[in-house]
């Protein structure tokens, strides 16, 4: 996240009244709720980890134990256990 100075952004008017509130410290101003993207969504790692995922589901159904894909996929006997058993959305 890139900062910004307010003087250079906001109307002025808005400005004062922000200055009203706060002022010499760091703002966050988050995205409007229908512009946020879900989490791993614009890096792709999001794609990424549910193909992964069918890819071990897949594996588990066809036979590979669990001790196996952990050692393959460099994840906990946990997380694959997990995985297999998660249900479908």
């Amino acid at each position: 996240m890139k900062y910004k100075n307010a003087n250079d952004v906001l109307p002025k008017g808005l400005l004062l009244e922000i200055q009203k509130h706060i002022h010499g410290e760091i703002l966050y101003i988050p995205r409007p709720s229908a512009s946020r993207k879900k989490w791993g969504e614009e890096s792709g790692y999001r794609p990424y980890l549910i193909e992964r995922n069918n890819e071990i589901k897949l594996k588990f159904k066809e036979g590979s134990s669990i001790p196996q894909l952990a050692v393959q996929y460099s994840l906990s006997y946990d997380t694959i256990r997990k995985i297999v058993y998660s249900k479908e959305k």
